[in-house]
C-alpha cells in the first residue's frame, strides 16, 4: 500500500513538474548544455584562483575583512552556479523538460 502510494506521488510529481517547466525552458541537448558548464568552471576556477591569490598577497597574516568578502562573493557565485546546474541535472534525470537526444548536425559536412 505504501509502495503505490509512492509511486503514485512520484508520477503526480513528475506530471506537474514537468507541465510546468517543460513549456517555459527550451528543449535542450549537449550543445546547449557547454556554455552552461563552462560558466560554472570558470566561477570555480575563479573561486579557487582569488583563493590562491589571497594567500599569495597576505603570506602569513590573516585576510582583512574585505578580502575575505570578496572571497565569499566569489563562493556565492561558484556555489549558486553549482545548484543551478544540479537543479537543472535533476529535471533532465527526471523527464521534466524534453531534451535533444541526438546531436544538431554539422552544416559544414556534406
Amino acid at each position: 500500500m505504501k509502495n503505490r502510494l509512492l509511486l503514485e506521488l512520484e508520477g503526480l510529481r513528475k506530471d506537474i513538474n514537468r507541465s510546468i517547466i517543460n513549456p517555459l525552458v527550451p528543449e535542450l541537448g549537449l550543445h546547449d548544455l557547454e556554455p552552461i558548464i563552462n560558466m560554472v568552471a570558470r566561477a570555480r576556477a575563479d573561486y579557487v584562483k582569488a583563493l590562491i591569490d589571497l594567500a599569495a598577497e597576505v603570506k602569513d597574516a590573516a585576510p582583512s575583512i574585505e578580502q575575505a568578502k570578496e572571497l565569499r562573493d566569489r563562493r556565492v557565485v561558484f556555489e549558486e552556479l553549482v545548484d543551478a546546474m544540479n537543479a537543472l541535472e535533476t529535471v533532465i534525470q527526471r523527464e521534466y523538460m524534453d531534451v535533444i537526444t541526438k546531436p544538431k548536425p554539422n552544416v559544414n559536412q556534406g
